[in-house]
């Protein structure tokens, strides 16, 4: 159903209050240069944990996880996204979703089936074409922003603490956007999909 690189079948921190199971969907159409999953990048790679696998999975944790996420590489990038979800959510799991925000459309096709969203803020909107590599991703990054604040669903918008986001006021220039919306950016250490 899904392209997923990787599997954590156990974690306390990618879900707020919830042990979940996480997801990672393979592909990302950014380019940050501080990527740490950047094996997640391409569309398909060879090391895919077969779908069968992961429901397999699941439902032997059923009433042990209260959640799985999809994470990534970039969830919304793969066009199955919300029929997995649908599937998760059939097996009584919550559901909650990772996302940069780069495809708003299937963002919104999503939002109504999840619980929980964080969604990675990479700079201030101006600047993400510097970090992505990509033009027009702060444009879209934005209505994903806007799309998440007024969807009613818990969410974070986080970031990671690299050093060039540490450099020359470009920290709290994200914090100071992200106050304007009446919310706390959430800074992450930098860690790694575990490799299968």
């Amino acid at each position: 159903m899904l392209e997923i690189g990787g599997l954590l079948p156990f974690t306390t921190i990618d879900y707020p209050g919830k042990l979940a199971a996480v997801l990672f969907c393979q592909g990302c159409p950014w380019r940050c240069g501080y990527c740490h999953n950047r094996h997640l990048i391409p569309t398909v790679s060879g090391a895919a944990v077969p779908w069968l696998e992961i429901i397999t999975l699941l439902r032997s944790r059923c009433g042990l996880l209260d959640a799985v996420v999809f994470s990534g590489g970039e969830p919304t990038m793969q066009a199955g996204l919300s029929d997995a979800i649908r599937k998760i959510r059939g097996m009584g799991f919550m559901v909650g979703l990772h996302t940069a925000g780069p495809f708003p459309e299937r963002l919104l096709e999503c939002l109504p089936l999840l619980d929980w969203v964080g969604m990675d803020i990479k700079s201030s909107f101006d600047e993400y074409e510097r970090i992505t590599g990509v033009p027009g991703s702060g444009e879209v990054a934005e209505k994903s922003a806007e799309l998440v604040r007024h969807s009613g669903i818990p969410h974070q918008f986080r970031t990671t603490l690299d050093p060039y986001l540490q450099a020359e006021g470009r920290m709290e220039a994200m914090q100071r956007m992200v106050a304007a919306w009446g919310e706390t950016l959430i800074l992450q250490e930098m860690n790694h999909m575990p490799k299968n």
